[in-house]
């Protein structure tokens, strides 16, 4: 395999150009690129082939694929593991990640295989990775706010899943949903890999941030006349959306469960200040609403316990775990 930016398997060498002035600098890494594919034989070939060039290897992970992705990628150069049925993305990566160890990776880079990616972006990616100022890089592609060309619909779904992850990661992420980063390669035992499609971007980070892993982004481009996703965006959107409250729910619960619940036993209270002056004044109390203070108190004061409790017990296993 031919590289353009490398001087042979165990040295990476990147030319920085900043304004007219450029600086080569030689930096003792292994680039290894992880491609998540399913049924992508048409993109794949000339994917692998231009991300050889800005990588010591490329690993092409088929998940499951009926057509011809895993020929078609190995002829192109690509190092490729066939998982016989699809396990998903989450899945597909783990496995990426464990043979990109394998291979001596130092740095490991994750792209999707449809054709959005550039990997030209590649070392602009990993540079703050061998500048040894983060752990982990985020390509985004609204890192400047987001693309107005963009549906109206699509930009809407993009806010709230970004918001919806760094509540639940503590990050301040421009693109939650990116495909394209850059990881040390000693990152690896930090996530799980169990989310299916999509939400595994938001679960990486969610597990990113509990780690106090150093993250940072940098822009890239994306091609949207490439997409070759068949999920409809809104069935996804949820999808992602559901995986993170559930993600809060267990290791945030006093997001999910103390604060709403407070809120709702605040609510339960004031109604019945307002009830009790309403009966001092001689005024009848309905039973519907009456019921509706009581069921706001007790659901409520169950919800706010219950989430202090979760957390309390969360907290123990951490501590528990990093003894």
């Amino acid at each position: 395999m031919s590289h353009e930016l490398n001087t042979d398997k165990s040295s990476q060498c990147m030319v920085q150009c900043e304004e007219k002035t450029c600086k080569e600098v030689t930096v003792p890494q292994n680039i290894t690129v992880v491609l998540p594919a399913y049924n992508e034989e048409v993109a794949i070939g000339s994917i692998v082939l231009l991300t050889c060039k800005y990588a010591d290897n490329v690993i092409v992970v088929d998940d499951g694929s009926s057509d011809r992705t895993a020929d078609v990628a190995r002829k192109a150069g690509a190092e490729v593991i066939v998982h016989e049925v699809n396990k998903g993305k989450g899945r597909a990566l783990k496995t990426g990640f464990t043979a990109a160890v394998a291979l001596g990776a130092d740095i490991i880079v994750t792209m999707d295989s449809d054709g959005q990616h550039n990997p030209a972006d590649i070392p602009k990616l990993v540079e703050p990775i061998l500048k040894g100022e983060a752990d982990m890089v985020n390509g985004s592609r609204y890192l400047n706010g987001l693309d107005k060309n963009t549906p109206a619909y699509r930009r809407v779904g993009q806010t709230i899943l970004d918001e919806v992850t760094n509540l639940n990661s503590g990050l301040h992420i421009t693109d939650s949903q990116s495909g394209f980063r850059a990881f040390a390669a000693s990152t690896k035992d930090v996530f799980r890999f169990t989310a299916k499609g999509m939400a595994i971007e938001s679960e990486m980070l969610a597990d990113a941030g509990r780690h106090g892993l150093r993250i940072t982004e940098v822009e890239i481009g994306v091609r949207y006349d490439v997409d070759g996703s068949t999920e409809n965006p809104i069935k996804h959107g949820l999808g992602v959306l559901m995986m993170v409250l559930k993600d809060i729910e267990f290791n945030r619960p006093l997001y999910y469960l103390t604060l709403p619940g407070s809120i709702l036993g605040i609510i339960g209270l004031i109604m019945g200040v307002i009830f009790l002056r309403e009966f001092i004044l001689g005024k009848n109390l309905y039973f519907g609403p009456t019921m509706l203070m009581v069921l706001c108190i007790v659901i409520g004061s169950f919800m706010a316990l219950m989430g202090i409790m979760l957390h309390s017990v969360s907290t123990i296993l951490r501590d528990a775990l990093k003894g």
